[in-house]
């Protein structure tokens, strides 16, 4: 999961996607003692130095004993390289739907996905029963995110929150980003404390407390950018998303594809998921003229699907339930992805953004992204249309929508999805 960027008009980054979900208890402002932000490139001692004021406050408002957080935390290290990794795109760069698309929805990773499937074909089925969130997009998430667990970052997550906590490179939200990432390595502690066994608040008591499981905790492997595990979950998305799929007492991400499902499936259904509806709608290139008005580039649903009908974006089909589409009264978007043709002319092409849309760009803010879980699902088999019956004149409930949508093992005969 990635830290989220803000979504300008007609502006997609490609870099820094990390998906920030709700954070922890807000701890008192750290007071950057050492001015971090001025200097290009901060000392380990001052890294140091800034990074005791956190623990501190965390201990306090915790009441966890200091001396047991400073214990894993002792050789934390600046890491230079990972400044770089997170820096957006020169200005000269331009944003290509269709090089990212073909990053990612792929012939590796769409192989890769149908043998996790069949892998995990029961709990799959059971999950998307339970939260309404279709099989398809769980697998389509995992597999853009790590291709199930082959590319999970090998950097130690304190290391690079705390680098970017407090030497965040010069970049105009250079504030803004790394009081996020502080508030990140406070949830890391908090969710390593809760995972070696702690309570909170602490009330400055280690019983039952493991060294040992705190410390493999703060030094786990992440991304670049902290995000860890099968799915990429940063710490304060693990505390507020995470879910323990296999039963086991602890939630790892990193070691079980049972932990990372459920976790996915519980992300989206919190961020409202809308069970048995579609993604996006396509839209025929003769309407992408009047598509290009509404496209601001805002991840808001601002417009019904009515006014698209009414404006020729949309047909009448696409806002009747019985015919695979929605209500008429949904609300949608209009998503702009920009690329460049085999004869290096800009273009861009657009499609409508529903619900379940907006809900995958929760996950990670960026439109190319959530586009590409579609596709991805709809290569291993997703149908991305309504599943009302057209006998039923009312929307079923998640678990009636999971099996009415259920298909004859389709991810074994799905094939690649059209590129653009």
């Amino acid at each position: 999961m990635k830290l989220s960027l803000p979504l300008f008009p007609k502006l997609f980054l490609l870099t820094l996607t990390i998906l920030l979900g709700a954070c922890s208890t807000p701890a008192p402002e750290v007071s950057d003692s050492v001015d971090a932000g001025n200097s290009d490139s901060i000392s380990q001692a001052a890294l140091s130095q800034n990074l005791q004021l956190l623990i501190s406050q965390v201990s306090q408002s915790q009441d966890i004993p200091l001396a047991f957080i400073e214990s894993g935390f002792s050789d934390t290290k600046t890491i230079p390289s990972i400044r770089k990794l997170v820096l957006p795109p020169s200005g000269t760069f331009k944003k290509n739907w269709a090089v990212y698309r073909q990053r990612f929805v792929e012939p590796i990773r769409l192989k890769a996905g149908k043998v996790f499937w069949d892998q995990n074909e029961a709990y799959l089925s059971q999950i998307e029963q339970d939260s309404g969130v279709p099989a398809e997009v769980i697998v389509a998430i995992i597999g853009i995110e790590t291709i199930y667990g082959r590319q999970t970052g090998n950097f130690r997550v304190k290391d690079v929150l705390s680098t970017l906590a407090f030497n965040y490179p010069d970049t105009p939200n250079k504030t803004v980003r790394e009081q996020l990432f502080k508030d990140e390595v406070k949830s890391l502690i908090l969710l390593c404390w809760t995972q070696a066994g702690g309570k909170l608040p602490a009330n400055q008591s280690t019983l039952g407390v493991s060294p040992a499981l705190f410390n493999n905790c703060v030094n786990q492997n992440s991304s670049y950018a902290g995000a860890i595990g099968l799915p990429q979950f940063m710490p304060s998305s693990i505390r507020a998303y995470a879910v323990d799929g296999d039963s086991d007492g602890q939630i790892d991400l990193r070691q079980s594809p049972r932990d990372a499902i459920a976790s996915v499936a519980n992300f989206l259904k919190k961020q409202g998921w809308q069970p048995g509806m579609p993604i996006y709608f396509a839209i025929p290139e003769s309407a992408f003229a009047q598509a290009s008005l509404l496209a601001d580039g805002e991840p808001q649903l601002k417009y019904s699907v009515q006014t698209f009908i009414d404006q020729g974006i949309l047909t009448p089909e696409q806002g009747d339930l019985q015919a695979g589409g929605v209500s008429p009264q949904s609300k949608a978007l209009i998503v702009d992805l920009p690329y460049i043709d085999k004869d290096g002319t800009d273009k861009v092409r657009y499609v409508v953004g529903l619900n379940n849309f907006l809900t995958i760009v929760q996950y990670n803010r960026s439109y190319f992204y959530a586009q590409s879980v579609a596709e991805f699902a709809e290569a291993l088999g997703y149908k991305n249309q309504s599943v009302i019956a057209a006998n039923l004149p009312a929307l079923p409930s998640a678990k009636q929508s999971a099996n009415s949508k259920k298909k004859k093992v389709p991810h074994k005969k799905a094939t690649k999805a059209s590129a653009n």
